[in-house]
């Protein structure tokens, strides 16, 4: 899943940064509300993890915007400000959660699958889809109870298809997921991993949807 984190402290951002990253998020980060309005234009992230004391513009504006625009992008809120009064306005503002700095890593990324599971519908932790099960929290993959090494890549790849069973994704969405910002994409990167993981998984999971992109079939 591709988060954008917007926070102003450089060695915090930093370390957030790196500790997502080994959680299996893509990550995104900038400094300021006006950087990250403007990366919401366009960016196409799936978790935003905002700060509220930013420059330019304040996380809760950013905020009452972003839903006014009628976004359902599931926002975190990460603030020092623990006043009731803050976690209250910030909720109602459309938040999904909350946490007061400081905080602990593990528990910031666990909230964060919560946060996807709940948008996703589902109430287990693990994603099953016929034989497969997959942990996002391990980053673990099994078929028939036996375990599948996959890569980093394949891993951003299945899981977002999982989670959008019945919908295609297009390849310049799945590009978005393997690749941050100023990193150059290799043109067939997407379709090799697909070929990879069809090898692993059988040729028949991922389908291919001509001109759209690729898709998993929600499982009846």
């Amino acid at each position: 899943m591709r988060v954008l984190l917007v926070e102003d402290d450089e060695l915090l951002g930093s370390a957030l940064q790196a500790g997502l990253v080994q959680a299996g998020y893509d990550v995104d980060w900038v400094r300021d509300g006006i950087a990250a309005e403007q990366s919401l234009s366009f960016a196409g992230h799936d978790l935003l993890v905002l700060d509220l004391g930013l420059p330019r513009k304040d996380g809760l504006s950013l905020l009452r915007e972003l839903r006014l625009r009628g976004s359902t992008l599931p926002v975190l809120i990460l603030t020092a400000r623990d006043a009731v009064e803050e976690r209250v306005r910030g909720l109602d503002l459309g938040a999904d959660d909350y946490m007061i700095k400081p905080f602990d890593l593990e528990e910031l990324a666990a909230r964060l699958r919560a946060i996807a599971r709940r948008r996703a519908g589902r109430s287990s932790p693990l994603i099953r889809y016929g034989a497969l099960e997959f942990d996002p929290a391990a980053r673990s993959l099994s078929l028939d109870g036996e375990v599948v090494s996959l890569h980093a890549k394949e891993i951003a790849i299945l899981e977002a298809l999982l989670e959008s069973q019945g919908r295609a994704l297009s390849r310049e969405r799945l590009e978005q997921l393997l690749y941050g910002w100023g990193e150059g994409v290799e043109s067939n990167t997407v379709e090799v991993h697909v070929h990879h993981l069809r090898k692993k998984l059988g040729k028949d999971l991922i389908r291919t949807i001509r001109g759209v992109g690729y898709m998993i079939p929600k499982e009846r």
